[in-house]
């Protein structure tokens, strides 16, 4: 989840305890100690791109490579996957660094990682669905559908409108910014943390980042259907759009199901990196729990953008943004959905994730023509490396395009908060 967030995420993971009862999973991997680090890293071999079985290779040097290559060796990373799907639907994959560095073991090809805060925009499709049935209202309070349960220092569930938990514009202390101990969760846990606090400010008045937001927003997709939010991810989402490494796994299932490469965190410049790889990942829930990789990550985004998922008016609402400075300079937050621009013009659309080991970045361009994802292997310390990761993003993006560059795809973003309710005001 994102820095604010980390910070906690990544306490949490060093409280807990070194032993913990795991359940059978395909493929596990070994959790190693990190002693060696520096030395792995250095005597790494850098992979290559290759094309999925439908794709064809193509000439000259290839960029994302380099990048990826780069943020391994420049940026002390122990390794950077990604995944591109050009225009015409072809896919490569690359890779770079070592996936395990207790045993040097190479970084395994489109591995499995956890994609942390991308899981809010699953989340928000699911809740844009059931507004689109009919069965949510997007302008409706939060008491409407969990009475009585949001209340604490100026926090009134009455005053709080759905749109505005998928917006991050409900003024709801996270509640990751306070320490998580090592243990599972409850989703009610979660929230119960941030009640104890006082409302960072009156609902619809400002935008700041919040994954008590999507913890509720997650509540209200149970209370509606009747049913787990994973059974609606599972059925509404990942088995329509065919995600088969994409999955919400259970709490106490510390494990990564299938080939993955380890995760890892420096808790301070200088430190050694720890092995975060298996982690009870229960206390993200809604706002970060998901398992995939990056070109089931790329099918979602392209998905979502053309159309499979939500009906016209429910996505119009979800490219509606408010601007965003947390996610990068022009960025906007739309619901659950985040707007980039690029260099080569035009806009992408995703989220990106932090969780204690991975780090991702990525999303799809206008009508998910085009899609990259890049998944990292550590929460670096500082602010270059992401910016390097961004950028390894907009490169991917970028050289997928035609010769003219989508000159016609627009954003919808730069819309100021409207104080007096929820909507977002037309903009230029």
């Amino acid at each position: 989840m994102r820095e604010q967030s980390r910070k906690h995420a990544q306490e949490h993971v060093r409280k807990r305890p070194r032993k913990q009862a795991r359940r059978p999973a395909r493929h596990r991997g070994r959790t190693g100690a990190a002693a060696a680090a520096v030395g792995v890293i250095a005597m790494t071999v850098m992979g290559t791109g290759a094309l999925a079985p439908n794709a064809a290779a193509t000439a000259g040097p290839d960029t994302v490579q380099q990048g990826l290559n780069a943020l391994v060796r420049s940026d002390g990373l122990p390794a950077a996957l990604a995944s591109v799907r050009g225009r015409d639907g072809r896919t490569r994959t690359y890779v770079a660094g070592v996936g395990d560095l207790a045993t040097g073991s190479k970084a395994p090809r489109d591995g499995q990682v956890r994609i942390g805060s991308n899981t809010k925009t699953f989340t928000a499709v699911v809740v844009l669905q059931l507004v689109g049935e009919g069965r949510i209202g997007l302008d409706a309070p939060v008491d409407t559908y969990l009475p009585g349960l949001v209340r604490g220092q100026d926090i009134d569930g009455r005053r709080i409108t759905v749109r505005q938990l998928l917006q991050h514009t409900s003024g709801l202390p996270n509640y990751t910014r306070y320490d998580l101990e090592p243990r599972p969760y409850r989703p009610r846990d979660l929230l119960d943390i941030a009640l104890r606090h006082k409302a960072d400010f009156a609902p619809g008045t400002k935008w700041e980042y919040s994954n008590t937001n999507y913890v509720l927003a997650g509540l209200i997709v149970e209370k509606v259907t009747g049913h787990t939010l994973a059974e609606e991810m599972d059925r509404r989402i990942i088995e329509r759009l065919g995600l088969r490494h994409t999955y919400f796994p259970a709490p106490g299932d510390a494990a990564i199901r299938e080939p993955h490469p380890h995760g890892y965190l420096r808790e301070a410049a200088g430190e050694p990196l720890r092995d975060v790889t298996e982690t009870d990942p229960s206390w993200s829930w809604a706002a970060g729990q998901l398992i995939s990789t990056n070109s089931d990550l790329n099918r979602f985004f392209s998905g979502l953008l053309s159309g499979r998922l939500l009906p016209e008016a429910q996505l119009a609402e979800m490219r509606t943004t408010v601007p965003a400075p947390y996610f990068g300079r022009g960025a906007g937050y739309g619901l659950g959905l985040v707007s980039r621009p690029l260099s080569c013009g035009g806009v992408y659309w995703g989220h990106g994730g932090s969780y204690p080991g991975y780090e991702t970045r990525g999303g799809a361009t206008e009508h998910g023509r085009r899609a990259a994802n890049v998944a990292v292997t550590l929460n670096p310390t500082g602010k270059a490396a992401m910016d390097h990761t961004d950028a390894v993003v907009d490169r991917a993006l970028c050289d997928a395009a035609p010769a003219a560059r989508h000159v016609n795809e627009r954003d919808t973003r730069r819309r100021p908060i409207d104080p007096a309710g929820t909507r977002t005001v037309p903009g230029e």
